[in-house]
């Protein structure tokens, strides 16, 4: 099974962790984690994602679209990152993050769905 691993951050984290002098060695740690996923075969893909500042949210409502600039600072959580992990379970997943260099924040797991769970139409909650 294929999960998404979406690494959360607040807006006060995104402003002041490119100044912050942990983030060296924090990327360090990241990378080497990284690199364990990637040899275990666990890593798919994953990225760090660039600040709200330099996005756009998009809004869609029956009247039309929006656009606005970032920042984002009214959201009380963001994505500051994420992977796509191969594991047999979610509970593998879970033990993978739980070896994770994080010393605070929260990280969302989701499944991935797969092509095949599309065939009968929209695929329904796994319990």
């Amino acid at each position: 099974m294929r999960v998404m691993v979406l690494v959360k951050m607040t807006p006060a984290d995104e402003q002041t962790y490119p100044t912050d002098p942990r983030a060296v060695d924090d990327l360090a740690e990241m990378g080497r984690f990284n690199e364990l996923l990637t040899k275990a075969g666990v890593m798919l893909s994953g990225e760090g994602l660039a600040p709200t500042s330099e996005g756009k949210l998009v809004s869609f409502t029956e009247e039309g679209q929006s656009v606005v600039d970032g920042p984002f600072t009214e959201a009380k959580e963001l994505v500051g990152g994420y992977w796509i992990w191969q594991v047999e379970s979610m509970d593998e997943a879970v033990e993978w993050l739980k070896k994770a260099p994080f010393r605070d924040g929260s990280v969302e797991l989701r499944r991935v769905y797969e092509e095949a769970e599309f065939a009968d139409g929209y695929p329904q909650p796994k319990a």
